[in-house]
């Protein structure tokens, strides 16, 4: 046990001592945290939309006004002048939608006719598109119930209101955090572990490593445990940064979300050393590092739902050990996930760190033999 911390202690002063690593290892994650936060959202607010009315009745203008009370709208509007003006303000990005009313708009209304409005979205952003065209078809929806129906009773007798559960306000960052603290713990964790061995190598001391009275095991022990601590250190951290520093809830337990982020981080250990004991340059461990982040957190289930991919890519995530770490996560932050919710997920990761860590350990050995 001396032997192997010492050899741990070793691979932390590695790390810290240089004071531009430790700055490295501590800085950048703190603010990538914050910048994710805020930046990397899917929240649409303050939308440039133009604005063509061809009407000059009453009924254009009150359409306008919805729109211009509209948050979602209503400090971008830019007001066209003929349709020649719609091509360019949707190739020059200017806005992402224009609305088009007809010259016949207030007076059809008025009369009691069917009359159209146009829609003209800017397809290259498309999520954003969906969007703002979820939020215009309920103003307009709106505008046309009110007019069918001015009296508020007889035609319309229902009243819809919507309750959201665990994120009241529907705060983008209340999900981006819980999220954001799994996927950076995983960075550590792999860039400390996949530096190690390669480190050895390309300075070489690997060899004098190996001709050492430490055993393979306690090599291998030596190894891991430095980036099981990082990542584990630095996801606490930011859970802590994310509850009392952003506010976002955490409703869950501590100690359940301290056990899975364990569990999680070894599992990834046992990635970071097999790339570290098949690379022979920390440039080499470090292409490993990102070829393995980049499809991890695509098919985590972070970005798009996991229901959404084709089959094939859908049968890949269960093996992924960032899939069930952002449940639990998730869970525990935002709606108190009970232990027996909380297992469900980490059995799988369970099994997971197990056949990693003992891939590893085998690779490993060959390696140095």
């Amino acid at each position: 046990m001396n032997r192997i911390f010492s050899l741990i202690k070793k691979e932390l002063l590695t790390a810290f001592k240089d004071k531009k690593i430790r700055l490295s290892l501590l800085v950048p994650p703190i603010i990538q945290f914050f910048v994710f936060t805020y930046a990397a959202t899917l929240d649409v607010k303050n939308v440039p939309i133009g604005i063509l009315n061809k009407d000059n009745g009453k009924k254009g203008v009150e359409l306008i006004e919805r729109f211009l009370g509209a948050k979602t709208f209503n400090k971008h509007m830019y007001f066209l002048q003929n349709e020649k003006e719609i091509a360019p303000f949707i190739d020059k990005q200017k806005g992402i939608m224009v609305l088009s009313i007809n010259e016949h708009f207030s007076r059809d209304l008025e009369g009691g006719k069917l009359t159209e409005l146009q829609l003209i979205f800017d397809g290259r952003k498309s999520n954003t598109a969906q969007i703002v065209s979820g939020y215009a078809t309920e103003i307009i929806q709106t505008f046309n119930m009110e007019k069918i129906n001015p009296s508020g009773g007889g035609i319309v007798n229902t009243a819809i209101i919507p309750r959201v559960w665990f994120n009241p306000n529907l705060h983008y960052y209340w999900y981006n955090i819980p999220c954001l603290v799994v996927i950076l713990a995983m960075v550590l964790c792999l860039v400390i572990t996949t530096q190690s061995i390669a480190r050895e190598r390309e300075m070489g001391t690997f060899d004098q490593l190996l001709v050492s009275p430490l055993l393979p095991f306690e090599i291998l022990i030596g190894k891991i445990v430095p980036g099981i601590i990082v990542g584990l250190g630095e996801g606490l951290l930011m859970v802590l940064i994310g509850t009392f520093l952003l506010q976002v809830p955490f409703t869950g337990s501590f100690i359940l979300y301290t056990i899975s982020l364990f569990v999680f981080v070894s599992s990834i250990s046992g990635v970071g050393l097999f790339i570290s004991s098949l690379s022979a340059t920390q440039q080499q461990a470090m292409f490993g590092t990102f070829f393995f982040i980049l499809p991890s957190v695509l098919l985590s289930g972070f970005a798009t739902p996991i229901e959404n991919m084709p089959s094939y890519f859908q049968i890949i995530t269960y093996a992924i050990p960032l899939k069930y770490m952002l449940v639990i996560s998730k869970g525990l932050f935002l709606k108190a996930m009970s232990a027996k919710m909380v297992f469900s997920q980490l059995w799988p990761l369970m099994v997971i760190c197990v056949v990693n860590v003992s891939g590893a350990t085998l690779f490993f050995r060959k390696r140095i033999q």
